[in-house]
């Protein structure tokens, strides 16, 4: 029997010939006969994540797959299992996990209350259903194969492991994704402070601002670490350099431009403050002193104001560039790395 290792999900489509089966090794021939031509399937959602530029066609592949697992489980549940049903069970389990995973709905493969307890904010909590998807699939996959081998064990059939072409070109994208993966969690759990930063700047709440550029620095500052440490796939540095520049461009956004923008933000508000205790005060017993004092304030606030807008457009500015360079870097690395043929 060829046994082909697949990337991340391992998939298998039961064709329709057969119902019933006399002899173990049939059941098993049943199983594995149409796992190639998945396969060839999952290499092509494979390939379109790694080259494809259309959204569409990464997404058109994915339900063509949904829609094969879907055909699978209706027809294994229909086949009679040989010798009872506990493999035949074992193998829907299995196909109905990579369908649920397929499709995102972690609610369904793993406990979403304790996400939530986790952390509160949704993107974390996506993020963390991700990794711990990711830990049961390893956990569904480890028990298939035990299941296997003592179907095979028990029915004394001795599985020889031919791994192919395609199976190899598989094995290669999945260690490749698991790489881009890594460094996409480094990155995530950086730039999640800046997402509260951005918050708190459009809220304009000055101690929520320097509290989250705080974090924002420090977080930086740690993955810079980390990324010191990383072993590139292949000695391919190009993520890492990539995500060293979105950190360094945290750290001088947090511990240098911040500051500017908050010392704008308080001018702001004092102004603000000063011009309502000044309109309350009549005119003829408002003092030289308050009216110097106020038009001083009003001088800095719109040399402030321009320094504000300013820094604010260039910071925009730099954030859209690494990060679009981080984005394209990620491309480019999957592109160059996972095989196109």
């Amino acid at each position: 029997m060829k046994k082909i290792i697949t990337i991340v999900i391992f998939l298998f489509a039961i064709s329709t010939y057969a119902q019933s089966f006399d002899t173990a090794i049939s059941y098993l021939e049943f199983v594995s006969e149409q796992q190639e031509g998945i396969t060839k399937k999952m290499w092509k959602y494979t390939k379109a994540i790694a080259h494809s530029k259309s959204d569409r066609n990464v997404e058109n592949k994915r339900k063509s797959l949904v829609k094969t697992l879907d055909k699978a489980i209706i027809k294994i549940k229909k086949a009679s299992g040989y010798d009872g049903n506990t493999f035949k069970n074992q193998l829907l389990k299995r196909l109905q996990f990579n369908k649920d995973l397929l499709n995102n709905e972690y609610a369904k493969i793993i406990d979403m209350k304790a996400v939530a307890e986790q952390s509160y904010d949704a993107m974390e909590a996506y993020m963390m259903a991700q990794e711990l998807a990711d830990k049961k699939l390893e956990e569904i996959q480890a028990e298939y194969e035990t299941n296997y081998y003592a179907f095979a064990n028990a029915n004394k059939i001795n599985i020889i492991e031919n791994e192919s072409d395609l199976g190899k070109k598989m094995t290669i994208s999945n260690a490749v994704f698991g790489y881009y993966k890594k460094m996409y969690l480094i990155y995530f759990k950086v730039y999640i402070n800046e997402v509260y930063l951005m918050n708190a700047l459009n809220s304009n709440d000055v101690n929520a601002i320097q509290q989250n550029a705080n974090a924002l620095s420090e977080s930086a500052k740690e993955g810079l670490e980390i990324l010191k440490s990383v072993e590139h796939y292949k000695n391919d540095k190009s993520i890492a350099l990539a995500t060293k520049k979105t950190f360094d461009f945290f750290i001088d956004e947090a511990d240098n431009k911040i500051p500017l923008l908050t010392d704008f933000l308080v001018l702001n508000e004092d102004l603000q403050k000063t011009q309502a205790t000044l309109e309350k005060t009549p005119e003829r017993k408002r003092t030289k002193e308050q009216i110097d004092g106020y038009n001083k304030m009003v001088k800095d606030f719109n040399k402030k104001a321009n320094d504000y807008n300013k820094t604010n457009d260039a910071l925009n500015k730099k954030r859209q560039t690494v990060i679009n360079g981080l984005n394209s870097t990620n491309q480019k690395f999957l592109s160059h790395h996972i095989p196109n043929d």
